[in-house]
């Protein structure tokens, strides 16, 4: 059952798959919310906690790359690039990107207008660091395969992968968006190279009884 907070993307996002768009939905909600006509219902005062703390303990950041999956309005992205990376956030939604910019027009973040499963070329291994966050649990499950693909191609060598999503039981279906993630798709972000390194549930203090997958994938460094 959606939040009622969750409302307008859900309308948004019936009338969008209806006719065939699996992404366009992502504009409608952002356009209407800039009008005032509509609510963003992960537009959160602070970067997500978990993505804060996943990156406490990662290491170095300074002159590494990283790329925020699904920026949306920023939060995350500002919060990655304040750790010392050269940030690149990219968002399907051209009104969601011209908010974030908006939002902080002294950022040191790349906003990028882009487009997850028709990604630039030049991102191909091109990420030191890569953070997707909700935004593939997002995307139906027709599309599911192709958005996990393009999220690890993203990967550098000698790079890593932080997924966080929610977490649905295996077998188990829902009438989304979201469609949370089980078990076995997050274990499929090991592909074209990329390996596991770490994959739990764990609890967002700030949301009771709300469990997410939070995993870490790598790619080996290539060789001198």
């Amino acid at each position: 059952m959606s939040r009622p907070h969750d409302a307008d993307a859900s309308r948004l996002a019936a009338q969008s798959l209806a006719r065939g768009d699996v992404t366009g939905w992502f504009e409608d909600l952002y356009r209407e919310a800039a009008g005032g006509d509509a609510v963003v219902p992960w537009d959160a005062p602070q970067a997500n906690p978990l993505i804060v703390d996943a990156l406490a303990d990662a290491g170095d950041a300074v002159g590494r790359s990283a790329l925020v999956v699904g920026s949306g309005l920023g939060r995350d992205a500002e919060h990655i690039a304040s750790l010392g990376y050269r940030t690149t956030a990219f968002d399907v939604s051209p009104t969601g990107i011209d908010s974030a910019r908006a939002r902080f027009p002294e950022s040191a973040v790349d906003y990028v207008v882009a487009d997850l499963l028709d990604l630039p070329k030049r991102w191909h291994n091109a990420f030191d660091l890569v953070v997707e966050s909700i935004t593939v649990q997002s995307m139906p499950l027709s599309v599911r395969d192709d958005a996990i693909a393009a999220v690890a191609s993203t990967v550098a060598p000698g790079g890593r992968l932080l997924v966080i999503s929610g977490v649905r039981a295996d077998g188990v279906e829902v009438d989304g968006p979201p469609w949370p993630l089980t078990r076995a798709e997050i274990e499929s972000f090991a592909t074209g190279g990329l390996t596991t390194t770490s994959i739990e549930q764990i609890e967002r203090a700030d949301i009771p009884g709300a469990r997410r997958w939070q995993a870490w994938f790598d790619r080996t460094p290539s060789r001198p």
